[in-house]
């Protein structure tokens, strides 16, 4: 299970997931999309204004800090887009999709 694990240092890895493991990954996630180019993952929420985005945002950037793995975020009034890579690897690692899992964990 993807939540119960803890990211690994980005430089330990060796190379950027495949299409077909990205997939698999992706698979233990909730409404996460794999970008066209398998390199990232994204996911958008709605929310009813601004002091929800803002407390899911707060919560987002602990787990962040928590995992040592920081997504690039948008925000507005009442959503909140997510991306997901790892960049020194120009591509996606297993640490996108522990991070993607423990932030649906947020809203279960």
């Amino acid at each position: 299970m993807l939540s119960q694990k803890k990211c690994q240092a980005c430089e330990g890895f060796s190379s950027a997931l495949d299409r077909d493991t990205a997939q698999r990954f992706l698979s233990e996630t909730i409404e996460w999309q794999l970008s066209q180019d398998a390199k990232s993952i994204s996911r958008s929420f709605n929310f009813p204004g601004f002091n929800k985005v803002m407390a899911f945002v707060n919560a987002v950037a602990w787990i962040a800090n928590k995992e040592g793995h920081h997504p690039d975020i948008q925000l507005g009034y009442n959503y909140c887009n997510i991306t997901y890579t790892t960049h020194a690897l120009k591509g996606l690692s297993e640490n996108d999709f522990i991070c993607a899992a423990k932030i649906d964990q947020l809203l279960s």
